[in-house]
């Protein structure tokens, strides 16, 4: 049995109850996937969180120097356009989602084709929790504990093949789980891509959780990328099936706006989108801005995937 020590304090234990309690409403749908095997314990009592996540271990990737931004800023405050496309209301729209069953499909280039149920992903890898900084395109960041494992570790499984040069990444899409989609003026399902040597970085993961538990719906239960030196818009949410292939795949943002958005979308402080600087950005609960770090302060450990590179180019 696991005895917290009085240090050892969970992010509901330190976040003002009525706000902890209220994201419990938000959990229903990732409640029940709470089935996840020896991954998730039980809570103890009806008011008590059902899908803590078990056996996480703290990365040593994780950013220093930097806390967690609040549970509520990081909950209540998201892009998700096919629960709508104001900030709050994915919180909101989200709450009926429906995460079971879930299944994962990974294709293309590799030499064994596999699907994968929610239970398997617990058995890829171990969980880590990893702090990352979380830019978005919107000038705006949080500091988010992910939960989740190396993307590297379930291609690993599949085998690329010698032609394999990209990854795809296909979110799920369901009008009537999702009606507010019909307004989001993106062509859905949500699609995007990387390089194989981006998808293959310790530092990409796919997460299945966030301050100790199962992702909310308005964060992208189940499962959703994590690309910390990337525009947040790279984070595909709630994903179906990954392929790899031989050519750049198509990336919903890219497709709808490329004058706005490339596909590589490294956080570039020199380049600004068209509509507003991206030099300095607001961290959800600061007064005050900052400036933005070139790769979101990942430069040291990504930088050499670009060398060579107009970065203002590939933007």
């Amino acid at each position: 049995m696991l005895i917290r020590k009085a240090p050892d304090l969970r992010y509901s234990d330190v976040t003002p109850r009525e706000v902890f309690m209220n994201r419990r409403r938000f959990m229903g749908a990732a409640a029940g996937i709470a089935g996840a095997g020896a991954a998730l314990l039980g809570s103890e009592s009806a008011e008590a969180a059902t899908t803590k996540l078990a056996n996480v271990v703290k990365s040593p990737l994780s950013t220093k120097d930097e806390k967690a931004s609040s549970i509520e800023a990081v909950t209540t405050y998201n892009n998700y356009y096919e629960f709508g496309t104001g900030k709050d209301e994915p919180a909101h729209y989200a709450q009926e989602f429906k995460t079971n069953p879930w299944t994962l499909m990974v294709d293309g280039e590799v030499t064994n084709k596999k699907l994968f149920s929610y239970d398997d992903l617990f058995k890829i890898a171990p969980l880590e929790e990893r702090l990352y900084r979380h830019r978005c395109v919107e000038a705006w960041s949080v500091v988010v504990p992910w939960i989740g494992f190396p993307l590297n570790a379930l291609l690993k499984q599949v085998e690329p093949t010698s032609k394999a040069k990209y990854v795809a990444f296909e979110t799920f899409y369901n009008t009537k789980q999702m009606p507010q989609g019909r307004l989001a003026g993106i062509p859905l399902p949500y699609k995007e891509g990387l390089r194989l040597d981006e998808a293959m970085h310790p530092l990409t993961i796919l997460s299945v959780g966030l301050y100790g538990e199962t992702l909310p719906p308005q964060n992208g239960a189940p499962i959703r990328l994590v690309v910390p030196w990337k525009y947040g818009f790279k984070g595909a949410k709630s994903l179906v099936r990954i392929s790899l292939t031989s050519s750049q795949p198509p990336s919903t943002w890219n497709i709808s706006a490329p004058q706005e958005y490339g596909f590589y979308s490294n956080v570039n402080p020199a380049v600004d989108h068209p509509r507003w600087s991206q030099a300095t950005e607001r961290r959800l609960g600061d007064l005050f801005r900052r400036k933005t770090l070139p790769f979101n302060g990942y430069g040291d450990q990504v930088a050499s995937l670009y060398s060579g590179m107009d970065l203002k180019k590939y933007y």
